[in-house]
């Protein structure tokens, strides 16, 4: 299983405490140099002069950010070479290569694995003019990764099975008996696995297995993605699903009608996970990976991904799309975890196959 290679990868780098990577003996001394705070950085990135070529490892979909990438290369006349993948795959390839890794700029689809890069020190501290232009709550404490879009975990349901009234404010209100045989959910989907982590970071081991026996106890329906949770829930097939927020919102863009609406739960139910950026310690191309971040950040980025992949935009200056609750408001009930601690997700994957829904 391709998550479990990366836990397991992250585990020995972590134990090492990273200095296995850090202390690669190909690495020669002109490959990095020190920053005032002791973080390992590239030593070219004190040069200014902006380099023409990038490579990129994207656990973000060709089709999510490939137009965005032609973008940057029109606009620096870069080249930049992109290995599209899994993000849990490509984080287990960068800690592999080490300080040999070809990858400037790690693009990860959750902040689980850029957590594990932190944690592995193999990511470098951004400039404070890029980290301040997103909330504190979705970048690196430690300055070292940045979010670029939001997700949130939302409760979609059917609304004509189901009215609001109904719904509770509690992601475990749904373990009660009245919603058995009405739940649909996605167990072995990397966003849901990050949430039940986030759910033991947040509540506790104890309380995410109750939740999790309890879901499974109310016979919640299996299916493979959020895309199939959502299709079902417009056939009411299932009454609730347990999704991403964007799911929905790119079905309405070809069906308006489609009687399915989102439910904000008050807690870590309705987490906030990001899809973001670092740039590597490794990186031979440290100020155009710099410039690619900047890029990300610009306004004419948030508002591609506002507008074509639904997410959340991270800076002040663009607006989400559609009928969604503000990150403010959200952030007020749910968001109490650093995202850098989802990276334990071979706890999350012990707890789910102890419980038997994985």
């Amino acid at each position: 299983m391709k998550r479990r290679k990366f836990v397991y990868i992250v585990g020995l780098a972590t134990a090492s405490g990273g200095l296995a990577i850090a202390c690669n003996p190909n690495q020669t001394p002109t490959d990095t140099a020190e920053s005032p705070s002791g973080q390992a950085t590239p030593a070219t990135a004190a040069s200014g002069v902006l380099e023409k070529e990038l490579v990129i490892y994207s656990g973000r979909n060709e089709k999510l950010i490939g137009e965005l990438i032609k973008q940057f290369e029109q606009q620096t006349n870069a080249k930049v070479q992109v290995r599209y993948g899994d993000t849990a795959e490509l984080a287990s390839a960068i800690l592999e290569e080490g300080a040999n890794s070809p990858a400037d700029v790690f693009f990860a689809q959750d902040a689980s694995a850029l957590g594990a890069m932190q944690k592995a020190n193999r990511v470098v501290e951004l400039p404070t003019s890029l980290l301040n232009q997103v909330d504190s709550t979705y970048r690196s404490p430690e300055g070292r990764w940045v979010g670029i879009t939001g997700r949130v975990r939302t409760v979609d349901y059917n609304s004509k099975s189901v009215q609001p009234s109904e719904l509770p404010s509690s992601i475990f209100g749904f373990t009660e008996p009245k919603w058995k045989g009405k739940i649909g959910w996605a167990p072995t989907n990397g966003s849901f696995q990050s949430f039940v982590t986030a759910l033991r970071v947040a509540e506790g081991e104890d309380k995410a297995r109750q939740w999790l026996e309890g879901i499974k106890a109310n016979n919640a329906k299996v299916y493979p993605n959020n895309t199939a949770i959502v299709e079902a829930l417009s056939r009411g097939e299932i009454g609730v699903g347990f999704v991403n927020h964007y799911y929905l919102e790119r079905i309405k863009q070809d069906n308006p009608q489609v009687p399915v609406e989102h439910h904000f739960t008050d807690d870590v139910g309705s987490l906030v996970n990001v899809a973001g950026v670092a740039i590597l310690n490794s990186a031979k191309h440290p100020n155009i990976a710099q410039k690619f971040v900047e890029f990300m950040l610009n306004e004419n980025a948030q508002n591609y991904f506002a507008n074509q992949t639904f997410e959340y935009p991270l800076t002040s200056a663009v607006a989400p799309k559609g009928k969604l609750k503000s990150l403010q408001e959200i952030k007020k009930q749910t968001q109490k975890i650093d995202l850098s601690n989802l990276s334990d997700l071979e706890t999350t994957l012990k707890l789910m196959q102890q419980v038997q829904v994985i």
